[in-house]
């Protein structure tokens, strides 16, 4: 029988005691995070010692991947434009909060400093983006789509270029995209989000076939409906949103951002050392509908 399983009929069963263990879906969840504190205290954490920079770290699938990087044994420079949502963080010797814009060269230049004064650099993982509220061609602004590829794909691209001559000069490290199934489809989002999404992916290639004969990897996680509580950025186009309902019947089920965080340990650790410029669809099948 599986532990989990086992784990599970402990909890139905009302054994051990403590409330987490209560509920099926709780005794799973504490039994996971049973699970890296025991491999990090025996040694064993996946990315024991290793130094991560996140953005987007303050909310949602940046937030999760964050605390499940410290789990797995990393030390971990998070990074938000929201000094309130990075409060949602406990500082400690495993993580340093940094308020940043991943649009402003210093403020990525400070990023990669943090992490050296943690002892080096292994794992940039670009998170942050925002929405276009669904705005087609015919309705973005130059304001509107000038934001969202700055942050969605510039953003990346600046912060993996800083990264690049630490990574090369230890030749070894692991670049990690949060792109979108938007990325490869044209009616989950509005033009600029889309455009930025499917030019990340292409970032992602690009640094795969250039860089990893010298050590490193760069792969993208393609999350389709998850549960973050993102902001659209305001008013939604109702043709863009019409376009999108088209779709949205056909969603298995919404994911959890944890769910993405698993997925981005995975990719950072040794355990996908084959897996170069792949990019990763979780989104329950709803693009294979």
């Amino acid at each position: 029988m599986r532990l989990e399983s086992e784990v599970s009929r402990w909890a139905k069963s009302g054994m051990p005691p403590h409330p987490c263990w209560r509920d099926p879906k709780g005794a799973e969840k504490a039994f996971c995070s049973f699970g890296s504190l025991w491999r990090r205290r025996c040694g064993m954490a996946r990315l024991q010692d290793r130094v991560a920079i996140v953005t987007g770290a303050g909310s949602g699938i940046g937030l999760a991947i964050t605390k499940r990087f410290i789990e797995e044994g990393a030390k971990v420079v998070a990074a938000d434009v929201s000094e309130a949502s990075l409060g949602r963080l406990q500082e400690g010797s495993d993580l340093t909060p940094e308020v940043a814009d991943v649009t402003v060269q210093e403020d990525v230049d400070g990023l990669v400093a943090a992490a050296l004064r943690l002892g080096g650099l292994d794992i940039v993982c670009n998170n942050a983006g925002i929405m276009d509220r669904f705005l087609p061609v015919g309705e973005v602004t130059d304001d509107v789509w000038q934001r969202v590829l700055a942050v969605n794909l510039t953003g990346p691209m600046m912060l993996s270029r800083a990264a690049l001559p630490y990574l090369l000069k230890a030749r070894r490290g692991v670049i990690i995209n949060t792109a979108s199934v938007g990325g490869f489809s044209g009616g989950k989002a509005g033009a600029a989000y889309t455009a930025s999404k499917h030019g990340l992916i292409g970032l992602t290639r690009n640094i795969a076939a250039t860089y990893g004969r010298d050590g490193i990897r760069c792969v993208a996680i393609a999350p389709g409906a998850v549960s973050t509580g993102i902001s659209i950025g305001g008013e939604p186009s109702k043709r863009g949103y019409a376009t999108l309902e088209k779709t949205l019947a056909s969603i298995p089920r919404a994911g959890e951002a944890v769910e993405i965080a698993n997925l981005a340990v995975f990719l950072a650790s040794d355990e996908a050392s084959f897996l170069n410029g792949a990019v990763v669809t979780a989104d329950a099948g709803w693009t294979v509908l």
